[in-house]
């Protein structure tokens, strides 16, 4: 029967299962027998899979497919060019090919140079031609740095130093470390550090930066390799006195520079200096402030910015500064974008006679220029098209002009590239008549549509519930669905275009399909073992719908693998099997199979697993540490053997523990740290330790049941480093040419704490800072420092780092005002004050008065004062009021009486004895004090107050007497409510003596 039907029809074939012929619109067929045999729509090729822009060729991978495959009708065929020019795989022997495929695979037998190129797949039907993007293969070779004889390095005690590292091309990303032969980092700071391009640079060097084994490593992680430079030699040589000098750049030259920086990558500015001493390096944005995400790197000299956008456009600068002056350097910084299609050119299917737009259109930085092209080649010189901006234009459209058109967007950054389908015909519409097995009564054009989706809906197990079972593209007039058995169906049919999804047909007449063996076992077979003598088998059961009849159930078969015996046998309704007694960590072949009343599914696959896991049985051994710098240290040890692991390898877990700091003798078990390396490895590195430490460690394996045991332990030592912050940093007292500054020790001075390094400049608001004045504190038990001949009404930053045999560790800064020079009044002296009190009250005449209290011992030596504060009362209010005093004098007095009345009543009395007495009198003259005992002031308003400053060349002693006072105790001061201040004070076991001395600065030690 032949002919040609304009209503929608079935055709059934039986063949191991149900499938249905769906007629979707105006086709031809004939019946052939038991088959259907349609007549094809054509269509143009469509790429569907190809190997991306850039394929590198790792040596340490078996293979590398070049992918392209592709669809239409007819069956598109392929070929390829490189690097412009025509390559064929199929005469290359060594390629592996795929039939009915444009894809082939480059074995990696060790000739791969000869493959490297860009290539590009073509699919081709004798509608159009499909092309890819261009993808680029890639060979890396070994990096090697070349074999060269570098002469020592000269250079005087200050000089800069630059030791070149220039390191051979590779797959990025590169990674230079410094090191010398032993494999010991070499340290670096604000001094010496790595710049960008891999040098080592050395703002001034000094003479213990003389080394014969500067060695540069370059490691390339994506190909597993590292390769060393040959040793360099520096030698410094001694000079008696170091040349100070402004700084000046290093890298990069010159004033001004433009960086480009391609959106969401990272931007990376550097700036090293040299000078002596040596410069400090601050980033500025000019007229902005930095952006939140800028990270400050390598001591200063790197400023990073992740994923920048284009808030990050703009002018940067870097300022390196030291005593002596300062170097800039301007940054113009432009952050570019790659391609981006804003319209992407979309498929077509238009009338012969129409005018057909294709409209393409890319963003970028800088504008991405657009080439069009038909069947991949370039469109110039066709007649029939018409380019307007970013639209061409096919006008009178005839069916010659069917194509696949390509649209390239590309700058400076990449490519981007896309195929449209722009197929012309002639226009038919074909309504879906009425009938048996009719979709409905309304009508479409098979042409209009791109796409048809038929759904299913069964009575069973899901009434009522559409699913979606196949679609079909808009060019084909028919689909073959293939079904269930012992399902009732019904189905119905959508209509997709450019606009959207049109409403369903009404469903079809139910069809019952009869009842069949499986055509399907179980997938996702899981083999595990969660106890040592056992192994759990669990499978996806299959859906309802896919039992095909009743009686749905599994057999499981299983053997050792690589042994000879039969096939175990169980028959299960649900989807897991224990089998018990295995022996631990054995594979076992496993196969399931459905079978119903109807009779068995198809063959089942084999799959291979284990039994049960046990707890491997040995350690590794010969665990060895190499201290490589003060926080990293290389594990080594031998790996465990297989017999002995009792399950899959998981890798191996370093545990340590941090034992006690160098500087102290007992030992305590610190928390445990544990780093875990998966797979089969027999060395790692464990970073992050705290220098001057001593730390134990032990290393084990795991599978998947857990840990086995831990090796022995091994104790090592991590070298001395630099303090960390110190974490207290305060100004505790301003006056007018004096600023007192305290601080406390790092919380892991990681070494044999040396002392502090103080260090000031004048930061008024002028574009110039004073010149960085360096105090150099040599006693590390240290806390205080008082820093005299300040400006009056300026202000200061200071700098503090706490430094141990290795060098001083980072800095913490505060910044200060000198107050102006305040009023001067004439001086009082109180009566003597005796020691053991913790209070003294003090009359002022003047509530709310800026007043100065200065407190000295009894045995005053040298005007030292040891309590000096400026103070102001407080306001006269209430409580210093006439009536207010009178009436609180009442009270006392009507008080005194009532306690001596009780007194007299009880007949008692007593007689103060001498030394009470004498307390409460004292004789300024029998307790050996003098007028210049204290504080001394003077009628002279030029005089400076000695009270507070001694001689550098004096010291002072706090004398053990019980009448001295010690260790004054930074306590609250206070006021009574008549203005009168109380200045509170306690004697302590450890003496503390805060100190003024005239000249440059003073400390005091606690």
């Amino acid at each position: 029967m032949d002919g040609t039907h304009p209503w929608l029809g079935f055709g059934f074939l039986f063949k191991s299962g149900f499938f249905i012929l769906l007629y979707l619109g105006c086709v031809s067929y004939s019946f052939l027998g038991n088959n259907v045999v349609c007549c094809p729509v054509e269509q143009l090729p469509t790429i569907t899979e190809a190997s991306p822009s850039s394929l590198i060729a790792f040596p340490f991978d078996e293979s590398f497919p070049m992918t392209c495959e592709a669809k239409g009708n007819p069956e598109p065929e392929f070929w390829w060019t490189k690097n412009g020019e025509e390559f064929d795989p199929y005469q290359d022997p060594r390629l592996i090919k795929e039939e009915n495929s444009g894809t082939f695979v480059i074995p990696n037998t060790g000739n791969l140079t000869e493959y490297q190129g860009t290539y590009r797949c073509y699919a081709s039907n004798k509608l159009g031609t499909a092309i890819t993007e261009e993808i680029e293969f890639v060979v890396p070779h070994v990096p090697k740095f070349p074999k060269e004889k570098i002469d020592p390095i000269e250079v005087e005690e200050g000089q800069p130093v630059i030791l070149e590292c220039n390191p051979p091309k590779g797959i990025p990303p590169l990674q230079i470390y410094w090191m010398t032969i032993g494999l010991q980092h070499i340290e670096q700071d604000d001094r010496v550090s790595t710049g960008l391009n891999g040098n080592l640079f050395f703002s001034n060097a000094l003479e213990k930066d003389s080394h014969r084994d500067y060695c540069c490593f370059a490691a390339f992680p994506k190909i597993h390799t590292i390769v060393q430079k040959n040793a360099m030699s520096v030698i410094v040589k001694s000079t008696n006195s170091i040349m100070e000098r402004k700084p000046s750049l290093l890298m990069p030259s010159g004033v001004k520079s433009e960086t480009q920086v391609v959106k969401g990558d990272e931007l990376l500015l550097e700036c090293i200096a040299e000078g002596f001493p040596t410069p400090i390096i601050e980033w500025l944005k000019i007229d902005h402030r930095l952006p939140d995400r800028v990270t400050i790197k390598n001591h200063g000299k790197l400023l990073s910015i992740d994923r920048v956008d284009e808030d990050n456009n703009g002018k940067y600068m870097c300022e390196a500064k030291n005593i002596h002056g300062m170097a800039v350097h301007y940054f113009d910084v432009s952050v570019e974008e790659r391609p981006q299609f804003v319209f992407e050119p979309e498929s077509q299917l238009s009338m012969i006679g129409s005018d057909v737009l294709i409209k393409c259109s890319a963003t970028g930085t800088p504008q991405p220029t657009i080439q069009w092209m038909v069947n991949g080649k370039p469109i110039e010189g066709m007649f029939s098209v018409k380019e307007f901006d970013d639209t061409i234009v096919l006008h009178n459209a005839k069916s010659t002009d069917s194509a696949v058109y390509q649209c390239e967007a590309s700058n400076r950054h990449g490519t981007l590239l896309a195929n449209a389908n722009i197929m012309i015909m002639m226009e038919t519409c074909s309504p879906f008549g009425k009938g048996i097995g009719q979709i409905g009564d309304w009508s479409m054009c098979l042409t209009l549509s791109t796409e048809f989706i038929i759904e299913y809906e069964e009575s069973q197990w899901e009434p009522g519930t559409w699913r979606e079972l196949q679609r079909v593209p808009g060019n084909h007039g028919s689909a073959v669905l293939k079904l269930y058995g012992h399902v009732d169906y019904r189905f119905r049919v959508s209509g997709v275009n450019t606009v959207g999804r049109g409403r369903p047909s009404e469903p079809t007449e139910r069809y019952k399909t009869p009842p069949a063996a499986p055509d399907k076992n179980p997938e996702n077979i899981k083999i595990e073992g969660h106890l040592p003598h056992e192994m759990d088998i669990n499978w996806e059961p299959l859906s309802p719908i896919e039992h095909n009849g009743p009686g749905l159930e599994y057999k499981v078969s299983y053997k050792r693998q690589h042994v000879e015996e039969d096939w175990q046998e169980h028959v299960v309704k649900r989807h897991s099997f224990v089998v018990k007694d295995t022996p631990t960590f054995v594979p076992y072949e496993i196969r399931i199979q459905a079978r119903n009343h109807q009779g068995w599914g198809p063959e089942p696959k084999v799959v291979t697993g284990y039994s049960g896991e046990d707890f491997p049985s040995a350690a590794p051994d010969d665990v060895a540490v190499e201290v490589m710098n003060n926080s990293l240290v290389k594990v080594s040890w031998t790996r465990v053997h297989k017999d002995k692991l009792h399950g899959h390898l998981g890798g191996y877990r370093i545990n340590w523990w941090r034992l006690r700091s160098l500087l102290d003798s007992k030992k305590t078990h610190g928390d445990k740290h544990t780093l875990t390396f998966p797979g089969d490895q027999n060395h790692a590195m464990v970073l992050g330790l705290t220098s001057f430490s001593e730390y134990s460690l032990i290393v084990m394996t795991f599978n998947r049941r857990g840990n086995g045991p831990g090796s022995h332990a091994v104790n090592f030592k991590t070298p001395e480093g630099v303090p960390e912050k110190n974490p207290v940093f305060r100004v505790t007292e301003v006056q007018k040419h004096t600023v007192t500054l305290t601080w406390a020790p790092p919380l892991e001075a990681n070494g044999v704490l040396t002392g502090y390094l103080l260090e000031y400049q004048l930061i008024n608001d002028t574009e110039e800072v004073g010149v960085l004045q360096t105090v150099d504190i040599s006693n590390p038990d240290t806390t205080t420092w008082v820093l005299q001949n300040l400006e009056a009404i300026s202000r200061y930053k200071f700098y503090l780092r706490s430094c141990t045999r290795v060098g001083c560790g980072p800095r913490v800064s505060k910044e200060s005002t000198t107050t102006p020079e305040a009023h001067k009044g004439n001086w009082n002296i109180s009566e003597a004050v005796n020691s053991s009190k913790t209070f003294h009250a003090i009359e002022v005449p003047e509530p709310g008065t800026v007043y100065t209290v200065c407190l000295m011992t009894n045995n005053w030596v040298a005007n030292t004062s040891i309590f000096e504060y400026v103070i102001r009362t407080r306001a006269k209010g209430i409580s210093t009021q006439g009536w207010f005093i009178g009436l609180m004098c009442v009270v006392a007095l009507l008080t005194l009486m009532v306690l001596i009345a009780c007194f007299v009543n009880r007949n008692k009395g007593g007689k103060y004895s001498v030394k009470e007495k004498e307390d409460l009198h004292p004789d300024l003259e029998s307790q050996g004090i003098h007028d210049d005992t204290f504080c001394e002031y003077s009628d002279n308003d030029e005089k400076p107050l000695k009270g507070s400053q001694h001689s550098l060349s004096e010291q002072i002693k706090a004398e053990d007497s019980g009448d001295s006072l010690v260790d004054y105790g930074d306590e609250d001061t206070q006021f009574n409510e008549d203005g009168s201040f109380i200045g509170e004070y306690a004697g302590r076991k450890e003496k503390r003596v805060s100190m003024e001395v005239k000249g440059t600065t003073s400390q005091s030690t606690a």
